[in-house]
């Protein structure tokens, strides 16, 4: 039950990653193609207008770090994991590894969250748009956050892998 319950909300999260990163995209794709044509074609200059596709852009960069978390799809050194044979043993290396990634996003989680607050005690914003400096930070934030609970769960099912395996076993 408690299984289908969160498996039920990761549905619910991942689709809402995708559709904010499909959004992110289109507009980013978007505001680009306006940009070139306005300068090239229509001989405008839009200011502000490559603030805003930063802006989106970012989004959609931690975005995708997000949803590569959650699909276990990141960048993955792998050569001593191709090395083990025992399945025991591949389960405790992941769960070494998802402790590992864990203390690093903890670590991360701490450092996006003083440069957010730092952005929020001392408000800055671009110079085209004016747009608050900590609308990219608040990005960093979410993938800090997100990346940290992924890694959280690859933990945990690790070790509920392992223990369920070990009984197996016996």
């Amino acid at each position: 039950m408690m299984f289908t319950f969160f498996s039920n909300i990761d549905k619910r999260v991942g689709w809402l990653l995708e559709a904010a990163a499909f959004v992110s995209s289109l507009l980013v794709v978007g505001l680009m193609l306006f940009l070139v044509l306005a300068r090239y074609v229509f001989g405008w200059s839009v200011v502000g207008l490559l603030e805003l596709i930063m802006l989106f852009g970012m989004w959609l960069y931690m975005l995708g770090g997000l949803i590569a978390s959650r699909r276990n799809e990141h960048l993955v050194v792998d050569f001593v994991e191709l090395k083990i044979t025992d399945e025991r043993m591949k389960l405790m290396h992941k769960a070494l590894i998802s402790l590992i990634t864990f203390a690093i996003c903890v670590f991360f989680i701490v450092l996006s969250y003083r440069m957010l607050a730092w952005g929020m005690r001392r408000p800055q914003s671009s110079p085209g748009m004016g747009i608050p400096i900590w609308m990219p930070q608040a990005s960093i934030m979410l993938a800090a956050i997100g990346c940290t609970c992924y890694a959280l769960r690859d933990f945990i099912c690790s070790v509920v892998n392992v223990r369920r395996l070990s009984k197996e076993g016996q």
